[in-house]
């Protein structure tokens, strides 16, 4: 089947804080695509470990998690989804504090991306997708049509973790908040498995000084184009 028949893959990638979830869930809800959000698949391993009383710091433990449960993802009428894991809805403890501490680490152990990734391309391989991660577009969805790396100024990533937290009811110091996102770029653009880095092929879009709308607005543009609309 052509590619223009099986539809199109939207890979968004960039740091914690760069406002990835945001925008690709508005940018799938304006195309009418699936939203992939990859990174809150790391964020249930870590609460699927935090209630297990699993150590961040215990690979083995971690990889044998990552193989033993069973994820999922249901859409829902915003544009967001559901997370899942073994069939209990995680979705509001992703953005615990706790879990921002330990998800780098989830995160870097070899056998729990392995884990993941076959679902995560799957999902991709459908088309009329918008995924969002560190890794889209240089790892999982390599030949995604449109790729986009999304950044901002630590300064203003911090202050968004930390509204976002304060949404949640788990306000945190915007410093600490500072010093968590700082750890995190740290150990997202150094571990040896999949670093963060700029796909070839990807549009770098820095959000500092831009609204939400703004940004679907040219990340839509991208996908007109690539359609040759």
């Amino acid at each position: 089947m052509a590619e223009a028949s099986a539809g199109l893959a939207v890979a968004i990638d960039g740091p914690m804080g760069s406002g990835k979830s945001t925008v690709a869930r508005e940018v799938a809800r304006r195309l009418r695509f699936q939203y992939v959000d990859t990174g809150a698949m790391y964020r249930a391993i870590a609460v699927a470990a935090i209630r297990r009383g699993l150590s961040a710091d215990d690979p083995a433990a971690l990889a044998a998690l990552a193989r033993g449960i069973t994820l999922t993802l249901e859409p829902r009428p915003d544009g967001s989804a559901r997370v899942r894991v073994d069939g209990e809805d995680v979705t509001a403890a992703l953005r615990d504090v706790e879990v921002n501490r330990i998800v780098a680490r989830v995160a870097r152990v070899p056998e729990v991306r392995e884990a993941l990734q076959a679902l995560q391309r799957s999902l991709g391989g459908r088309g009329d997708v918008v995924m969002e991660g560190r890794d889209i577009g240089s790892v999982i969805l390599p030949q995604a049509r449109v790729k986009v790396f999304l950044t901002a100024s630590i300064d203003v990533r911090a202050q968004r973790r930390q509204a976002e937290l304060a949404a949640a009811g788990t306000p945190m110091p915007l410093e600490e908040v500072r010093r968590i996102i700082a750890e995190d770029d740290r150990i997202a653009t150094t571990r040896e498995v999949a670093p963060l880095r700029v796909a070839p092929g990807a549009v770098v879009i820095d959000s500092t000084t831009l609204t939400v709308d703004q940004i679907v607005d040219r990340i839509v543009d991208l996908v007109e184009r690539a359609r040759g609309l």
